[in-house]
């Protein structure tokens, strides 16, 4: 006979037990106190294992964060994506915008690159920055669209690889800005992160739940290092931006 043990307990649908219980996957705890000190520990484990990678981030990214006020003085400002809502920035990607906008009008930046998703012909993230910018007072010639900036590390790797970007004032909310700074300073950038401010809504819990799971497949990425999506050769955007008139 053998020990007591917990774990997951296969049952068919419909149940077999005479309650009628029609799930197919029951939870069968420890019956021993030995058993529950063992599942407490395993517990405990998963959970460390799992907060591990946000705590990298935390650490790695002390004193690279602040706010438009405090951000240090760059040539460019990379703004990441953050959703579109019936082709206009999202309530989270215009206050991205507007941070951008904010620190170019300061002279604290001379060129914004925007980098976001247009994977499909109807969704275009940059071309919707890029005129929410010029909008606000950027000039589209001091603009820079990145069309393949699917996720963070996929936009710190081409702001470096294929625009020549080696030191930026990053710009999102402050549930993603320790991600971003951590994935673009892996990626060779030296960055400053911005975080602006939100509502705290739906949205933001949702986010910030989120990022501990991000947390791990950025700490792979910076590991590891991959390609991203797609690469291809090195574009002049960014220089002709510099060279151009304020």
């Amino acid at each position: 006979m053998g020990r007591p043990g917990w774990g997951w307990r296969l049952r068919p649908p419909g149940g077999d037990d005479g309650r009628g219980v029609s799930s197919w996957l029951r939870l069968r705890l420890p019956r021993t106190r030995r058993g529950q000190r063992r599942a407490v520990r395993a517990v405990v484990v998963l959970c460390v294992l799992a907060l591990t990678p946000a705590t990298w981030l935390f650490v790695t990214t002390d004193g690279e964060t602040g706010t438009v006020a405090e951000a240090p003085k760059a040539e460019v400002a990379v703004v990441f994506g953050a959703g579109l809502w019936k082709g206009e920035p999202s309530p989270y990607l215009a206050h991205r915008l507007d941070a951008a906008a904010d620190l170019y009008h300061r002279g604290r930046i001379e060129v914004v690159l925007v980098t976001g998703d247009n994977s499909r012909e109807e969704y275009d993230e940059p071309d919707a920055m890029r005129a929410y910018l010029t909008k606000h007072g950027v000039p589209g010639r001091r603009i820079v669209s990145d069309y393949a900036g699917f996720d963070t590390w996929d936009s710190c790797v081409r702001a470096k690889k294929i625009f020549g970007v080696n030191r930026a004032v990053l710009i999102s909310q402050g549930f993603h800005i320790r991600r971003a700074v951590a994935l673009c300073d892996a990626a060779g950038i030296s960055s400053y992160g911005v975080g602006v401010d939100a509502k705290h809504d739906a949205t933001w819990y949702y986010g910030g739940a989120r990022e501990v799971f991000a947390a791990g497949k950025a700490a792979l990425d910076a590991a590891f290092r991959p390609d991203p999506h797609f690469l291809g050769p090195r574009e002049p955007g960014v220089d002709r931006a510099l060279a151009s008139p304020r």
